[in-house]
């Protein structure tokens, strides 16, 4: 209403709506729980990515000319796994482990067999270290971009405490399961200015000196777990798969777009897509040996509820998080001057579909949660309109592939 006048501008009220209900978006990011939210999803991750890449949504477009990376960190190996290649594991000796197993495996795995990132031997792979690498990966992410930092204040003579007068480093990082249930990150790095995307890096600024801090730093950080009578003191570390690649200036390195595609595709895909855990919370361990996973996974989410009852490891909360194999990060992060935010692009969206107050106006509101999904027929008209979505965007990608597309 007009808060001078007390004129009523506007009224709406569930009592028109089918069902005396309104229906909003759940904004689940897994496509498995939610297609059309996780779409959306994707898309803004896409926006936010790219913008940190190309420039927009309020960052300069000279974002673009800086020096950035693809970077690709993976988790150590716990024990040999099965692997889709032209041969698995060949070896000329052969051989078996002490649990009478053998050592190699001469198979030509596709990449959709279930065998792929299975154990080949479970009582040789090491559960305990899996889950409490996953448990630290975000602290070990802190520490590789502090390193980061120090080495390249370093390299040009700086004290470290002065880097951020000369330079800042801006990230986006995602993180993905890997076959063999174990977390990878895939990170779009860049160098700026003391002030952010609007300030120039200073001249010693090069990408090649980025990746060598770099690979400096993803070598050498280290997180020690706490002391645990059961299991001592573990020392976790990144693996030794590294990659740091300059991303394409002047059609050299991996495309920006793409590169914005790919963490997209990610971020809307949860720890089920590929039976690396579940997309709930296990409560119990009848939950574990119910949960429709392979016995690799069940064997992680067993680990993990073992040592989640110990003191020592309590701050970790690994029961709580047994669906993800004891990964309590999230899924995307970034620093704050990379790009915008979510909240930005909700934001500016809702601006666009004109679902804005009125200005200088008094909104009262009155809401009450129901529940969730769809009542029965509601879902059968809604799994209509889906299809008959992703019908629309097929053939509109089919008609721009022919060359027939007219704005």
């Amino acid at each position: 209403m007009d808060g001078t006048t007390g004129e009523i501008l506007h009224h709406y009220d569930t009592r028109d709506e089918p069902g005396e209900r309104l229906l909003v978006r759940c904004r689940n990011r897994r496509a498995t729980i939610c297609p059309a939210c996780s779409r959306l999803h994707a898309g803004d991750t896409y926006h936010l990515v790219r913008a940190g890449l190309l420039g927009g949504k309020n960052v300069p477009d000279a974002v673009r000319h800086r020096p950035r990376l693809f970077v690709t960190l993976t988790a150590p190996s716990f024990g040999a796994v099965h692997r889709s290649s032209e041969a698995c594991r060949p070896r000329r000796d052969g051989g078996t482990c002490e649990h009478g197993r053998p050592l190699g495996c001469g198979l030509v795995h596709t990449p959709d067999e279930p065998s792929v990132g299975q154990p080949l031997c479970p009582d040789c792979y090491d559960y305990t270290a899996h889950v409490l690498w996953h448990a630290h990966a975000s602290k070990l992410w802190d520490r590789f971009v502090i390193d980061v930092r120090r080495r390249l204040a370093s390299s040009v003579g700086l004290v470290q405490s002065r880097f951020a007068r000369h330079a800042r480093l801006s990230f986006a990082r995602v993180a993905e399961y890997q076959s063999r249930a174990a977390v990878h990150v895939h990170a779009v790095v860049r160098l700026d200015g003391p002030t952010g995307p609007g300030d120039e890096p200073p001249a010693w600024g090069t990408s090649e000196m980025l990746i060598d801090a770099v690979r400096a730093s993803a070598r050498r950080v280290l997180v020690r777990t706490a002391y645990s009578p059961a299991v001592g003191e573990l020392r976790l570390r990144w693996g030794a798969q590294i990659d740091a690649r300059p991303l394409r200036i002047d059609g050299e390195g991996p495309d920006d777009d793409a590169v914005a595609a790919y963490v997209a595709k990610y971020v809307t895909k949860g720890a089920s897509d590929i039976g690396a855990g579940t997309d709930y919370r296990l409560s119990s361990r009848g939950d574990i040996e119910s949960a429709p996973v392979s016995e690799h996974v069940r064997s992680l989410m067993r680990t993990c509820w073992r040592l989640g009852g110990l003191p020592e490891y309590e701050p970790l909360r690994l029961r709580a998080w047994v669906h993800t194999l004891g990964y309590r990060g999230h899924i995307l992060t970034k620093s704050r001057a990379y790009s915008t935010t979510y909240a930005a692009l909700r934001a500016e969206r809702a601006l666009h579909q004109g679902h804005t107050d009125f200005p200088d106006a008094i909104t009262e509101r009155h809401w009450r949660y129901v529940g969730s999904g769809h009542t029965p027929g509601a879902a059968l008209i809604a799994a209509g309109i889906a299809d008959d979505l992703a019908e629309s965007r097929r053939l509109a990608l089919v008609t721009m592939e022919e060359g027939e597309w007219r704005r």
